[in-house]
């Protein structure tokens, strides 16, 4: 245990040493910003062209929406929590310091999960704050709604759902090793096969492209607002259930990759 505790400890002290870590951080910051403002106000627009003044919308959904283009962000910086150590060679200077891969594997997890979740939760926060102050204006017909429940449970989930992308990608980035494969792989598996499965337009292809990373948290996080044009067809536990499940499939693959290769 003091070997593992030992090995959080510099990981934590190396992923904030370097300045990619709160270029990150910041860009996920105004990418949040900017698509929930985006979302938001599109979703008011068509509700006062439509008539529907009655509507009500919770400042917190279209910042859940917006996760699916600021995670890219937030992958970038847990990717480099593991691929600038091989670009570099740093990471034989990790290996002596902690043997035992696997520790240095749940290292790098226990360090970088918990602050891409902060990272969400406070992100999310700023977000929807920006929509509420928006959407509050008469042009906008005061839509906005900001009940404080619905507000703290979606927060929360965005956080849980950015822990479980970013150690997916701490799993990615052992099994790729360089940024570039990382990042490719992780972008198909969050936007790129998703959207192309939809464009499919088979019911095969629909249910596959639903359960990958982006949609089954979006499940999770019980989003309406979305690429797929209205809610999950099914409900948030199996949302969350599939993204634990891709997560421990990418941290088992980069397990395995990263006992089986020489530094």
């Amino acid at each position: 245990m003091s070997t593992l505790r030992q090995a959080v400890a510099a990981e934590w002290v190396k992923l904030w040493s370097v300045r990619s870590t709160w270029w990150c951080l910041g860009g996920a910051l105004v990418l949040m910003v900017l698509g929930a403002v985006t979302l938001g106000g599109s979703t008011a627009t068509e509700a006062l062209r439509d008539g529907a003044t009655g509507l009500r919308l919770t400042a917190s959904e279209p910042v859940v929406a917006a996760t699916s283009f600021a995670q890219l962000a937030l992958v970038a910086a847990a990717m480099l929590a593991v691929t600038s150590e091989y670009a570099s060679g740093t990471v034989r200077v990790t290996l002596q310091a902690t043997p035992v891969r696997g520790v240095m594997l749940a290292a790098k997890a226990l360090v970088v999960a918990p602050v891409m979740a902060v990272a969400g939760v406070l992100s999310g926060a700023a977000a929807t704050a920006a929509v509420y102050l928006l959407l509050s204006i008469d042009l906008f017909g005061g839509l906005v709604v900001l009940p404080p429940g619905e507000v703290v449970r979606d927060l929360l989930g965005v956080g849980v759902f950015y822990a479980l992308v970013s150690v997916m990608t701490v799993g990615a980035g052992l099994a790729m090793r360089s940024a570039a494969g990382t990042l490719t792989v992780m972008f198909m598996l969050l936007l790129g096969l998703p959207l192309m499965l939809l464009m499919a337009g088979s019911p095969a292809a629909l249910g596959a492209a639903l359960r990958m990373p982006t949609f089954a948290g979006l499940a999770f996080m019980g989003s309406t607002v979305n690429m797929a044009g209205g809610p999950m067809p099914y409900p948030a536990w199996e949302g969350l259930a599939w993204l634990l499940a891709w997560a421990a499939v990418a941290v088992a693959a980069g397990h395995v990759l990263l006992r089986r290769r020489d530094a």
